[in-house]
């Protein structure tokens, strides 16, 4: 498996937002009690609040979450796909399934063409990175 160098992570992080925003609507009575628990200075604010329940409710699934992963044959974190290890895939006559659990990207010298013929499928939770064009190329291909 290839290991991302610090130049390139931090190229991918340039190209993403340090968050997600998440809109959601809440009853008069649950905003209530978590504005009441935000003044008695349990939290810092509502951010914090839905955080902190989010972590809480993905700790409480962990294992869920880790058979899933297993079971789907997901990498878990970065994964980044060079035109080096492309070629090789092309040229040993394999297709890649791509599946991740975090940021998959593809690097910017890789042509549309080439990721065609070495990517069959690619289905990521979470965020995807690749040029445009590889992006249009591999449309058919993707579950985001």
């Amino acid at each position: 498996m290839h290991k991302p160098s610090a130049m390139n992570i931090v190229n991918i992080k340039q190209k993403l937002p340090e968050t997600e925003k998440v809109t959601i609507n809440l009853g008069l009575v649950d905003l209530a009690q978590m504005d009441l628990l935000i003044e008695e200075g349990f939290y810092t604010n509502r951010t914090d609040f839905v955080r902190t329940a989010i972590r809480n409710q993905l700790e409480r699934h962990g294992e869920d979450i880790r058979q899933t992963v297993v079971r789907k044959r997901f990498v878990v974190g970065l994964q980044r796909y060079t035109k080096a290890e492309l070629e090789r895939s092309v040229a040993a006559g394999e297709r890649l399934e791509i599946h991740v659990l975090g940021l998959a990207s593809i690097d910017d010298d890789v042509a549309p063409e080439l990721a065609t013929a070495a990517i069959a499928s690619i289905w990521v939770l979470g965020a995807f990175v690749a040029s445009n064009a590889v992006k249009a190329a591999l449309a058919d291909r993707i579950h985001i």
